[in-house]
């Protein structure tokens, strides 16, 4: 079996959706117009570390006609600019990865405040319609709580997945923790879902796609970061998750 997370296996992916008829898009443009589209593939990335990882796979969509949702966070490691603008120029939604109760130390008030301070600053870059929780596996709090006291829509949100999309009817499919729906080593990325699909590898997502046994509503959450060709930066990321992994089922057992 050829080697997963990579980029190549990442557009053979793309293109098996493609042919089974699939719309791969953004989740703005699936709120907006996923009416529609018959059978749909919504496209987020979470960005959060080696920001050009997702130009990379940015300008592989592009070249196949989709578009997909970018969610990056206010970290140094996240927040580059210049990856953000040629993203957007490629055709694609920018979105804020928000991780403000984690950064706040769970205080309520700071964190509102924090939160549309950099809402603020992502709308300098692209006009942030739909935001994402980033899961912070190692900080005790859950940044969905802010939601319990606030209300985003009141600031021109009109989605976060976490809340806005009924997963009975829609399926999520995550790499978190550099696996497929592994809910072991996932401390919050994880949804209420009458499905019960296994995916050991890509090649069992593209065979599903090619036997088209999915769904017509698909979500994918990818992170970049996981996603090279580079030889180095592949077994660099396998070594890294496998750690965090390992740190992260101890969190697990806690929430």
């Amino acid at each position: 079996m050829a080697r997963d997370f990579t980029l190549s296996i990442y557009k053979t992916l793309l293109e098996s959706a493609i042919k089974a008829g699939y719309t791969l898009t953004s989740y703005e443009d699936y709120i907006i117009n996923g009416h529609n589209y018959p059978k749909v593939f919504i496209l987020r990335h979470d960005v959060d570390d080696l920001p050009n990882n997702s130009v990379d796979t940015a300008t592989i969509e592009h070249a196949l006609g989709a578009k997909g949702s970018y969610y990056f966070r206010v970290v140094k490691k996240s927040l580059h600019p210049d990856c953000i603008e040629k993203i957007k120029q490629l055709g694609h939604e920018i979105g804020y990865h928000y991780e403000d109760m984690a950064l706040n130390n769970g205080d309520l008030k700071k964190s509102y405040e924090h939160f549309k301070e950099k809402l603020t600053l992502f709308r300098t870059y692209y006009p942030v319609k739909t935001i994402c929780m980033h899961g912070s596996p190692l900080s005790k709090w859950d940044n969905k709580l802010l939601w319990k006291t606030y209300n985003y829509k009141e600031l021109g949100i009109i989605g976060e997945p976490y809340f806005d999309i009924d997963f009975t009817k829609v399926l999520y499919i995550t790499d978190t923790g550099r696996q497929w729906n592994n809910t072991t080593s996932s401390v919050r990325d994880k949804v209420k879902t009458t499905y019960n699909f296994q995916f050991n590898s890509t090649e069992d997502i593209i065979a599903a796609f090619n036997n088209h046994k999915l769904p017509d509503l698909i979500m994918l959450n990818i992170h970049p970061q996981r996603w090279t060709d580079s030889t180095f930066l592949w077994f660099k990321e396998l070594i890294s998750q496998n750690l965090k992994n390992n740190i992260k089922k101890l969190f697990v057992k806690r929430v």
